[in-house]
């Protein structure tokens, strides 16, 4: 559960684009201790870090999801069909309900805060199970190509899970932060510490040479034998039953 946990946060404020090259990092707090996500993104694949050990690219164009993990120098890669299943166990595993259905607007509160020298406008979006505040500065440098990039995927496997989210580009600036609660979750909040649109090379989204495949757990059906049933094992059998 924690693995669809931290997919689903990675997915929600993962950024995509097919128009250039850029790179966001962004402060999470909230889902565990306080953690720096990169999000590089080329063309149609994004490159999420989330820490040291593990690396997720993202082809948005197939669906495909290839994890690196560094300490074991291993790669799981999950095929665009699978994503889709494991993304359906990620809504639900979520509670999302379908009065989700439909994204709702955000509103102005008419509130004001400086953040990392840019004064922002507080924006709120609410549903019965769903609420989240942003903080828009209207008035960052570029902000209308950077949200030209800065798109949550709607389409393709992670649709389902984004559902009812708000779209980037309903807002009037850049969200430089976003404070997330579902019913039945922590609250998530993630700051923009940087925004870079440098060319990135191709390398950072290809698996590095000595990395081994590895299966990928299988999250979509955790009980794999007839039924349901766990395996007896024989060894912690008492003698009478034997």
């Amino acid at each position: 559960m924690q693995f669809l946990r931290l997919l689903f946060f990675t997915i929600f404020f993962c950024v995509l684009t097919a128009r250039a090259d850029l790179t966001i990092v962004q402060k999470v707090e909230g889902a565990g201790p306080i953690s720096d996500i990169t999000i590089k993104i080329k063309g149609d694949k994004a490159r999420i870090e989330a820490g040291p050990k593990v690396t997720t690219i993202i082809d948005s164009k197939t669906g495909d999801i290839t994890n690196l993990l560094h300490d074991q120098k291993k790669v799981i890669r999950i095929s665009g069909e699978k994503a889709k299943a494991i993304a359906e166990m990620a809504r639900k595993f979520i509670n999302k309900k379908e009065v989700l259905a439909q994204a709702a607007k955000p509103k102005a509160t008419g509130k004001k805060e400086t953040i990392d020298g840019y004064e922002t406008e507080e924006y709120v979006t609410d549903t019965p199970n769903y609420h989240a505040t942003y903080w828009i500065a209207t008035k960052y440098p570029d902000y209308p190509a950077i949200l030209g990039q800065m798109e949550v995927m709607q389409n393709g496997a992670f649709e389902s899970v984004r559902k009812g989210m708000p779209d980037y580009r309903d807002f009037p600036g850049l969200p430089l932060r976003s404070r997330v609660k579902m019913e039945g979750q922590v609250e998530i909040t993630s700051t923009i510490v940087s925004v870079n649109q440098k060319a990135l090379s191709e390398s950072d989204f290809a698996v590095p040479a000595g990395y081994e495949e590895m299966k990928m757990p299988n999250f979509t059906n955790p009980n794999p034998s007839p039924g349901g049933a766990k395996p007896v094992d024989q060894s912690e059998k008492k003698p009478s039953d034997q």
